[in-house]
């Protein structure tokens, strides 16, 4: 996508006028739609690419998209399918269909995904970081970092892949790796919320309670929506927890 909702647009309007019966044409109005978040508008703009031409990869791909986040994930499956079978090397089909299990918990199937992507498209950091998230969901944690790693050799700012290394360093009662992580990534991203909250459960765990009741209240601060968790978190400050999954932040 284009970030600047302005510009895309633009670029839809002036695509459309230049071919009506390019495929292209209709990702690029479809995107639009996809970008305010209207996807069954979406759908149908690329539904339109599709009659245009079933070849095109890229309309199956974009409509898999939008089915995920209608959580409608059996059509999700189908059009990454459909896209694998008219480009096998379309990694980003394959990332799609990794993604589906990974929130299915089929950690193996998204595991398998996953590799079929970076074996196409060994260069992406995101790519890497999903395979390490995985891995780590799957009982791999040394697997895990080491995909991890591979995504800080291409993209040393990647903060997603910090705050899972630092999930994994929690997961493996290592607390004070995991403290180091997340203050790189909170000055990175100083206005996310989970952040600063998972800062505060591992200076809970540090046995420092006054940072630690800092971090939720700026985390609190941010995301007021979230109060309930977060309330939560700080009500029980004083009690040890031992009974929490450490894993997940």
């Amino acid at each position: 996508h284009l970030k600047k909702e302005v510009e895309l647009s633009h670029l839809a309007q002036h695509a459309v006028d230049f071919d009506r019966t390019a495929p292209e044409s209709w990702c690029v109005v479809g995107n639009c739609f996809s970008l305010q978040k209207e996807h069954e508008t979406a759908l149908t703009f690329f539904r339109r690419s599709v009659q245009l031409d079933p070849s095109f990869t890229y309309s199956h791909t974009l409509s898999g998209h939008e089915y995920v986040s209608n959580e409608d994930f059996d059509k999700a499956a189908a059009c990454f399918r459909d896209a694998i079978r008219s480009d096998d090397r379309h990694y980003n089909a394959w990332y799609g269909l990794g993604a589906i299990y990974f929130r299915q918990e089929k950690y193996d199937l998204a595991e398998y995904h996953f590799r079929r992507a970076l074996s196409i498209n060994p260069q992406s950091s995101v790519l890497h970081c999903h395979l390490g998230m995985t891995q780590h969901a799957n009982g791999k944690p040394y697997e895990a970092l080491d995909s991890l790693a591979g995504a800080f050799r291409l993209d040393p700012r990647n903060p997603q892949a910090r705050y899972q290394r630092a999930t994994i360093w929690m997961s493996m009662d290592r607390p004070h790796e995991a403290l180091s992580e997340l203050e790189k990534v909170r000055d990175a991203a100083p206005r996310e919320a989970s952040v600063h909250f998972a800062m505060g459960r591992v200076l809970k765990r540090l046995n420092r309670p006054e940072q630690a009741m800092r971090c939720f209240l700026t985390a609190l601060d941010l995301d007021p929506k979230d109060n309930n968790l977060i309330k939560a978190a700080m009500d029980r400050l004083d009690e040890p927890d031992v009974d929490e999954d450490v894993s997940a932040f």
